[in-house]
């Protein structure tokens, strides 16, 4: 890996694919990020967090810092995988209840580019709520691979079907544009 001096933050939410989360590190480390992953804290559950340290090269983070703790570098960039219903309808209100949150909530405003790859249901994504969450978020330009070519929801339920094909390069081919 070729260090740019470029900071991704990969927040992982609590579904399904989360385990595999150190696929997308692989490919955007291959890409010369740096990464920095960003847990919810449901998320915690799903993840290996020694072994994404180690391969990282950081402390997996949850929480907001300590006063006197290190700050970590700013974002170059945000993705967002697997992205929860849950996640994506606080993000597009503006719900900073978790560190993950409060770096999302913040990043339009700062001009950090934010891809959100989700891994929600059919039933969840057919929800009004949810549909409004899409067309804020977008309006705001944040990319959100959903529908035909991106992600599909599965049916409920069907989650575990889609694991292997989770398209993590997905979020990534947006940031090499």
């Amino acid at each position: 890996m070729t260090d740019t001096g470029k900071v991704l933050y990969v927040i992982v939410c609590a579904a399904g694919p989360a385990g595999d989360v150190g696929k997308l590190v692989i490919m955007a480390q291959d890409d010369g990020w740096t990464v920095q992953i960003v847990a919810t804290p449901n998320a915690l559950d799903f993840i290996d967090v020694p072994a994404l340290e180690k391969q990282t090269g950081r402390p997996v983070r949850s929480q907001y810092r300590k006063p006197g703790d290190p700050k970590p570098p700013r974002a170059d960039a945000i993705i967002v995988a697997p992205a929860t219903y849950n996640t994506i309808n606080k993000f597009a209100q503006g719900i900073a209840d978790t560190y993950a949150l409060g770096l999302l909530a913040e990043a339009p405003g700062l001009g950090i580019p934010v891809v959100v790859l989700p891994f929600v249901n059919s039933a969840l994504a057919a929800r009004k709520p949810f549909h409004h969450s899409i067309d804020s978020l977008r309006s705001e330009g944040v990319d959100l691979l959903i529908g035909p070519g991106q992600f599909e929801p599965h049916p409920p339920s069907g989650g575990t079907d889609r694991l292997d094909t989770f398209p993590w390069q997905l979020a990534l081919k947006v940031l090499r544009k």
